[in-house]
């Protein structure tokens, strides 16, 4: 039905209902980027997540889920083996960008709202406007990624803003532990 928003992912010709509150997706993008989990953790936290029961999931089929849970996730569109193109978002980074954004466009504070589906959410960001300061970041951020010349206002906008523009890499436990102790070793202070 046109304007209908799917409950479900079909996997081995079966309708299975999923999780469609956009928190539960956002959870999912999380985990995606979590430098402590392996693909099979992240794989795992995707199907356990949206799944509202993974474990009538058959576990031959498992390759599919991810992959219909994959489609689900990027609204129903398959980009199918796009090139991997450098990151230019972060949810977590970016996340008060974010919903300083889509609230704009929604016209309310959508976080309290009790719940809003994904594909709705989805298609508020993809609404968010040139003017808005998450456009002006990620546009930064291409430019760089592309390494184009920033025009004066973004060179100055970079310069003011670089905590903001440069995307943080995140750290697994084991790396911030070993980037502890090294700081011992040096004398140095530890940082988290």
């Amino acid at each position: 039905m046109i304007g209908a928003l799917p409950e479900t992912v079909t996997v081995g010709g079966v309708d299975y209902p999923v999780n469609t509150d956009f928190r539960v997706a956002l959870i999912i993008m999380d985990a995606m980027d979590d430098p402590d989990l392996d693909g099979r953790e992240k794989a795992l936290v995707m199907l356990q997540c949206l799944f509202v029961h993974p474990e009538e999931l058959p576990p031959a089929l498992l390759q599919e889920a991810c992959e219909q849970a994959a489609l689900f996730l990027d609204g129903g569109m398959d980009y199918g083996a796009q090139k991997k193109e450098q990151r230019i978002l972060s949810w977590q980074q970016d996340e008060q960008l974010i919903f300083s954004a889509v609230n704009r466009v929604a016209g309310t504070e959508i976080r309290a709202l009790p719940y809003l589906h994904w594909w709705t959410f989805l298609a508020l960001f993809r609404e968010i406007d040139e003017k808005s300061l998450l456009t002006q970041v990620i546009s930064i951020r291409q430019k760089k990624a592309k390494n184009k010349p920033l025009d004066k206002v973004d060179a100055d906008f970079y310069k003011t803003h670089k905590q903001m523009i440069d995307l943080r890499r995140r750290y697994s436990s084991e790396e911030l532990a070993e980037r502890e102790a090294i700081n011992r070793l040096l004398g140095g202070e530890t940082h988290g």
